[in-house]
């Protein structure tokens, strides 16, 4: 004679609450493929040589995991990277009081800078800029609209307008040096 399998209700509870954590780990590991690229961006533009881009990387990541459960959706999942991307490299490099030098573009810039030496100066000046500066032109050059930058830099989007053309006159001025 075989005995009912019986189920407590903390059983039942705990595959869900499993089922449910699987379901936010498979979203967030899908959204991290889709985006990884942005996070590379951000980072390959404050990384120093005391850090590796896969330090400052793991960093973003980590901080992404930690915020992710609590992602209300109320803005896209690019413009919710760059900012902790953005604010996990700015915060590290303040916590630390380091100060980020030019850094060895990414290799497939590198091959298309190759052919073009008018990007290889841009970059070149760009790394020349304040951390600031250089999140928003990243942000600008990835063709962002201005409230998306504006969302993500936590200022106005007349802040961004004004800000974006006053780096722009500060590339013509640095490239002329």
């Amino acid at each position: 004679m075989t005995r009912p399998v019986h189920r407590s209700p903390c059983t039942a509870h705990r595959n869900k609450s499993f089922i449910e954590k699987q379901k936010i780990e498979a979203e967030f590991l899908d959204m991290l493929r889709n985006y990884n690229r942005i996070i590379y961006k951000v980072v390959s533009f404050y990384v120093d040589e005391n850090t590796t881009s896969d330090d400052l990387y793991q960093d973003v990541v980590l901080n992404l995991w930690k915020a992710f459960p609590n992602f209300r959706k109320e803005s896209q999942f690019s413009t919710w990277i760059y900012r902790i991307a953005l604010n996990t490299c700015v915060s590290f490099y303040r916590n630390s009081r380091r100060r980020p030098t030019c850094v060895e573009i990414t290799p497939d810039i590198k091959a298309y800078t190759e052919e073009n030496e008018a990007i290889a100066e841009l970059f070149a000046c760009i790394n020349r800029l304040g951390k600031l500066e250089r999140a928003l032109i990243l942000l600008y050059l990835e063709d962002r609209p201005y409230k998306e930058i504006a969302d993500i830099m936590g200022i106005t989007t007349t802040n961004v307008s004004t800000k974006i053309s006053r780096i722009k006159e500060k590339l013509k001025q640095i490239s002329k040096m």
